[in-house]
């Protein structure tokens, strides 16, 4: 399970919390969490799903505890962790990259989860409504109006 899901669930949790030593923090406890929880997968969904949203609760949780500049960032989508991909070790790109990064750390926080599982993790509409809780049709909104945003963000720079 670790070797199959853990670099994409690295990433996954690195495109909401951005920090790379938060991001490996938030991943050791979604692998724990996951292990522990095995017995009560119920088989009803794919184990991708199962364990994109104990680590997209995880990041939630660990987002909110911190009470950092973060919370309010990432709940209005914002400057503060935009300005982490600036000074960040971790991240890198051409400019095209970075600006998309800036863009899409600038949205709020469902369109940003939304657009990061379907764009860069190429995941189903129906496998996000199963991690998310949320309709097919209300990820397709979000997704559509955050291209747009994003669209408009990166041509304005």
């Amino acid at each position: 399970m670790v070797e199959k899901y853990q670099r994409r669930l690295y990433w996954h949790l690195r495109r909401l919390l951005v920090d790379h030593d938060d991001t490996d923090d938030v991943l050791q406890n979604t692998l724990i969490n996951a292990w522990r929880a095995i017995p009560k997968f119920r088989h009803d969904s794919q184990l991708y799903t199962w364990l994109y949203r104990i680590a997209t609760n995880e990041a939630l949780s660990f987002i909110k505890k911190s009470r950092r500049d973060r919370l309010l960032a990432y709940e209005e989508g914002g400057q503060a962790m935009s300005d982490l991909v600036d000074t960040s070790s971790y991240i890198s790109g051409d400019e095209i990259s970075m600006k998309l990064q800036k863009a899409v750390l600038m949205l709020p926080a469902k369109q940003r989860l939304v657009f990061n599982m379907k764009y860069f993790d190429e995941m189903k509409y129906e496998d996000i409504s199963e991690v998310l809780g949320t309709s097919v049709g209300g990820l397709k909104a979000s997704y559509h109006l955050a291209v747009k945003k994003i669209e408009k963000q990166v041509l304005q720079d």
